[in-house]
């Protein structure tokens, strides 16, 4: 059977690639670019670095710089009329995946016009918008290289899941030493996503050849390196393995689709405001446990693959072994519990049936090796709060 790959026309990968901006605008025939960025790129003189690099080959840079971390329809609009007012040829996203996914909205909507409702799933986001060069600097969302934006409706909190090649970035750069000043909250929380991208990828059922060899690379660069990278970002050989596995992740489940983790993780972002690779690796390990049975050999070889168990390991040992690590990286890259992250167990029980047919409608849950009802969602999110 075939599969169509969707990936960026370009990719600028290693140290000090982010120098190449004006190589990577001239293969793509861009003269006129804007920046969208969030205050904190600003204030730590990234945006400056982006001016500074183009100034040198006489480009102008416009500067968006109002993009929020859970980005939704109101806060991109700004961006949308001035991009279609100016008429830039191109879009930098520079920061982490809210920018690189308000760039890919801001793009669609300024190019082709309409509203965010408009594009979310089902509907196939096909039509080609103006170029955006995504620039990551979290090791973590992969959206650089991912044919998926999600954008919040602001009327009613839902995260609206917009896919298609036409989201696709037509270029990526991805500099691991542009992320060596994030936290340490930011460093875990978008490495845990990374690593739920990749073990996703690899259990999901729609993945493929293809797919399963690049889970697999970002597996075995990601596992060994993801507390190291957290706890001591001075190790540039461990930020370096997880930037590159961020990416390929990303590639790989732009390409096979996320399971449950994700269907379940995304209405706690919407209710709770939990961020996104946190609410993932809350709900990672039980998740897991819960689907070995359906994917009992690709689980076993994800531990493998992790650098957890040998492949004559028992798979009931390499099962052990996997659940083992998630557990022991959420300890130690400190992720709390909902209840200490300040979820009421009240309101959190009343919003169980709401969630639960959220995290169904989002399509994510039917790619998962045991596919969940209704009932079998509302248990897990009881169990994983006790």
């Amino acid at each position: 059977m075939s599969v169509t790959i969707n990936l960026p026309a370009l990719l600028q990968v290693g140290a000090g690639a982010i120098q190449q901006l004006p190589n990577v605008m001239s293969e793509l025939a861009c003269k006129r670019p804007c920046l969208i960025t969030d205050t904190t790129m600003v204030a730590l003189g990234y945006a400056k670095t982006i001016t500074d690099i183009l100034s040198l080959q006489n480009i102008e840079l416009a500067i968006f710089s109002d993009v929020m971390p859970e980005p939704n329809d109101t806060s991109i609009s700004k961006a949308v009329e001035m991009v279609a007012r100016e008429h830039f040829d191109c879009l930098i996203a520079l920061g982490g995946g809210s920018a690189i996914d308000s760039a890919k909205a801001i793009a669609l909507l300024a190019t082709h016009g309409g509203k965010m409702h408009d594009y979310k799933v089902p509907h196939r986001v096909i039509l080609q918008s103006i170029p955006v060069i995504a620039v990551p600097t979290t090791a973590g969302t992969g959206s650089e290289c991912t044919k998926v934006t999600i954008i919040s409706d602001s009327a009613t909190s839902e995260k609206m899941l917009c896919m298609g090649p036409g989201l696709m970035p037509k270029a990526a750069i991805v500099d691991y030493e542009l992320s060596l000043t994030v936290p340490f909250r930011i460093a875990a929380d978008t490495g845990i996503d990374a690593l739920t991208h990749a073990i996703e990828a690899y259990v999901s059922k729609k993945a493929n050849l293809y797919s399963d060899l690049q889970a697999i690379a970002a597996m075995r660069l990601i596992a060994p390196n993801l507390i190291q990278a957290c706890e001591h970002p001075d190790i540039l050989e461990a930020k370096e393995a997880l930037m590159l596995g961020a990416t390929l992740a990303g590639i790989a489940f732009s390409n096979a689709s996320v399971a449950l983790v994700h269907g379940m993780s995304r209405p706690l972002g919407v209710h709770f405001h939990v961020p996104h690779g946190m609410s993932n690796a809350m709900l990672l390990p039980a998740i897991t446990k819960y689907s070995l049975s359906s994917a009992a050999e690709k689980y076993a070889q994800c531990a493998v693959h992790m650098g957890l168990a040998e492949h004559a390991d028992d798979i009931d040992d390499c099962h052990q072994k996997l659940i083992g690590f998630l557990q022991d990286v959420n300890l130690r890259l400190e992720v709390p519990s909902m209840s200490a992250y300040g979820i009421v167990r009240t309101e959190y029980e009343n919003l169980l049936n709401t969630m639960a047919e959220q995290a169904l409608s989002s399509g994510s849950p039917a790619n998962n090796p045991q596919v969940p009802s209704k009932r079998a969602i509302i248990a897990l999110y009881k169990d994983i709060y006790a």
